[in-house]
């Protein structure tokens, strides 16, 4: 049962007989009539136990999009239901408007439409929904809570998608599409064409122009060449921590989403090249795995996988990292980490297994950067943003010598800007390919 403004107004409107009568027993007897008139439109009220609930909603929305729920109530009594409902989402849900008015009549369906914006990657639900029934004067209600579940997935954003057109511009290029390919290290032979002047000599295949050559036409022999791309069915082992350094916030988020972000750039880039893409977040265990998947596939098994996966407090394994790849593959690859690199205690783990892994992978560490950092450092009108500056440069230098100590074990770093980090981390993979060193 629950109690309407009208119901306390009207207890409220007896005070005024009895300040002027002084009367004691004038309380008592108005007290029981709105006791009588309260009893009676409860009774009338109609049960919100007689509802039939349905939901219909889409299974997955990106984080920041908007997506639509729908409430369907049936009545199944015999009275008119007037009130309020309430579907109990999560409030990271972002579900609007919180309450909607309900008049429904017996033997008929309405549908109540709650927008959801969420704001927090996961599975987000609703498990009940609250009916608040009032009786036909609006004095008191039946309330009752009923069960219905009710689940729609929040993937990150990608929002750095924006980056990928221009990269493809770049790999297109590279692949030979809009220039002429060079034989060279990380190369392989593509296809045969006409000589057009200019052509390296070297590369003209002599065995392919002479059987071009038609001796009983007499004409003379149309020069082949040969032309090259980057080699394709290379492999991207992408690691990232989830450890308690990628719960750290820069820039309004979480390290995590900022690798999230930068792994599905990578992915699709990687996939549009040619080469295969695994994925493994690990911190003392797996929390995810996308391993064989490859086209549209792969982002869509990436994103489902990364939705639910929060930053665990606790220490990340390096010890395990090159079993981990190990169990991937067995054969060079590209090894992409995604951790901080801020800290030299919480460091020392990855520079004691990258050997292990240098030795026979190519391996790029990615970190982000705070660029409150680098303002810090800047301000220094009073003692106060003079110590912060300090602590700032002392941060700055710890990362540059962490960086200097990863490069000469073999492996390289890319550090930026939670915006910047992955289009830098995309151009890196791009460098690499045309350098020939995956």
């Amino acid at each position: 049962m629950a109690v309407s403004g009208r119901f306390v107004l009207l207890v409220a409107l007896g005070i005024v007989p009895i300040v002027l009568l002084d009367d004691p027993v004038l309380l008592l007897g108005w007290l029981a009539v709105v006791a009588l008139v309260g009893t009676g439109d409860l009774i009338l009220a109609g049960s919100p136990r007689t509802l039939a609930l349905e939901r219909d909603l889409p299974e997955r929305v990106r984080l920041g999009e908007t997506v639509f729920s729908t409430l369907y109530l049936a009545n199944a009594g015999r009275r008119r239901i007037r009130g309020i409902v309430r579907d109990g989402w999560q409030p990271s849900a972002g579900a609007s408007p919180s309450r909607a008015r309900l008049d429904l009549p017996p033997g008929e369906r309405r549908a109540i439409v709650t927008t959801l914006t969420p704001f927090r990657r996961g599975e987000r639900r609703a498990a009940q929904v609250t009916v608040r029934s009032f009786g036909p004067l609006g004095l008191l209600a039946r309330q009752a809570t009923l069960e219905l579940a009710g689940a729609i997935r929040v993937l990150p954003p990608f929002n750095s998608r924006k980056h990928l057109p221009s990269r493809l511009a770049q790999l297109r290029e590279l692949d030979g599409k809009t220039s002429v390919m060079i034989r060279g290290q990380g190369t392989e032979f593509d296809s045969l064409r006409e000589y057009v002047r200019g052509d390296d000599v070297r590369s003209i295949d002599w065995r392919a122009t002479a059987r071009r050559t038609d001796p009983s036409t007499g004409a003379g022999p149309q020069l082949v060449v040969r032309t090259w791309r980057p080699e394709r069915d290379r492999r991207v082992v992408i690691v990232i921590d989830s450890g308690r350094t990628s719960a750290a916030r820069i820039a309004n988020e979480p390290r995590i989403d900022t690798a999230f972000e930068s792994s599905l750039l990578l992915g699709a880039l990687a996939t549009r090249a040619g080469d295969r893409v695994d994925l493994v977040v690990y911190d003392r265990r797996v929390r995810g795995r996308v391993q064989g998947a490859t086209g549209a596939e792969l982002l869509s098994r990436m994103v489902n996988v990364m939705a639910p996966i929060d930053p665990q407090l606790i220490e990340m394994d390096w010890s395990a990292v090159p079993g981990l790849v190990a169990s991937i593959t067995s054969h060079r690859v590209l090894v992409v980490i995604m951790t901080s690199i801020e800290a030299a205690g919480a460091s020392q783990g990855l520079l004691a297994v990258l050997p292990q892994l240098t030795r026979k992978h190519m391996v790029v560490v990615s970190s982000v950067v705070d660029p409150t950092i680098a303002e810090a450092t800047r301000e220094r009108s009073n003692r106060d943003e003079v110590y912060r500056a300090a602590a700032a440069e002392r941060s700055a230098l710890d990362s540059t010598r962490i960086a200097a100590a990863i490069r000469q074990l073999g492996a390289d770093v890319v550090t930026a800007t939670p915006a910047d980090l992955p289009p830098a981390l995309a151009d890196r993979y791009i460098a690499l390919k045309a350098a020939g060193r995956l």
